[in-house]
Order: structure tokens, then C-alpha cells, then sequence
């Protein structure tokens, strides 16, 4: 097997699991927002912005995808080592975003239905919500980083 093939599976690995995870917890909120909407559809704004959050993690996948083609891209000769890392990082960046986004979706969905049982928690939940993405971002930043160390 050439390094190159174990690269690629990187970045397969690197834009598929966090898209999966994406998708996963764009439907956990959409479904919470789906029953929400039956009991207060005036606060339909709200849910759309809370079930929107888990998406970014599969953007983040496809950024750590460009960032680390770029480099193979610029590499003449590619080692094993270096295709090592980029499998290194598409693995830890997939994981990090298919489980934080699965995890958003599902705190946004609290905070989902109990906008809809008539409680004041968007603000909140927005701010809850944001700490598992917080985890998505630091996956997308030692991307970059793993990036850096073997591009330069």
C-alpha cells in the first residue's frame, strides 16, 4: 500500500464521521423541534437556530479536509510518517465532531422542548449548547496544527 492511500483515508475518515454527526444532530434537534412547534409555533425561530448548531462540526471537517489536501497536494514525495498524521488527524477530527455534534443535538433538544413547554431558556440553551462545540473547534485546531508540523 502506498502512504498516499492511508492520507486519503484520513480525509475520508476526517469529512465522513463528522458529517454523520452533523447529520445526527441536526435531526436529534430537528425532531425535538418538530414536537416543539405542536405546543408553541409562534417560538419556531428559536428552534431553527438551536437545531442549525450541530452542523457546524461537519464544516469543520471539510476545512480540516482542504487544509490537509492543500499539503498533500504541495508534497512531492509523500512518507509514511506524513501519511500517518494526516491519518492521525482525520481520525481524531471525525471522531471529535461525529460525538460533539451528536451530543449538541442533543442538548439543544432539551433546550428545544422546553422552549416549547413555555420556559425562557434560549439564551441558555444557547450557551450550553456551545460547549460541545468548543471540543469540535480543538479537533479543527490540531488539524491545523498536525498540518503545520508536517507541511513546514
Amino acid at each position: 500500500m502506498e502512504p498516499i492511500i492511508l492520507a486519503y483515508i484520513g480525509l475520508g475518515i476526517m469529512v465522513g464521521l463528522s458529517g454523520i454527526g452533523s447529520a445526527y444532530g441536526v435531526s436529534i434537534a430537528g425532531n425535538a423541534a418538530i414536537g416543539a412547534l405542536k405546543k408553541d409555533p409562534e417560538s419556531f425561530g428559536n428552534y431553527m437556530i438551536l437545531s442549525a448548531m450541530p452542523s457546524t462540526q461537519g464544516l469543520y471537517g471539510f476545512v480540516g479536509f482542504f487544509v490537509m489536501l492543500n499539503t498533500i497536494k504541495a508534497t512531492e514525495v509523500l512518507n509514511w510518517t506524513m501519511a500517518g498524521a494526516i491519518f492521525g488527524a482525520g481520525l481524531a477530527l471525525g471522531l471529535v465532531g461525529l460525538f460533539s455534534a451528536i451530543r449538541q443535538g442533543q442538548v439543544v433538544a432539551n433546550g428545544i422542548a422546553a422552549i416549547g413547554s413555555g420556559h425562557k431558556v434560549f439564551g441558555n440553551t444557547l450557551i450550553m449548547g456551545v460547549f460541545p462545540e468548543l471540543y469540535a473547534i480543538l479537533g479543527l485546531l490540531a488539524t491545523i496544527m498536525i498540518n503545520g508540523a508536517i507541511a513546514g
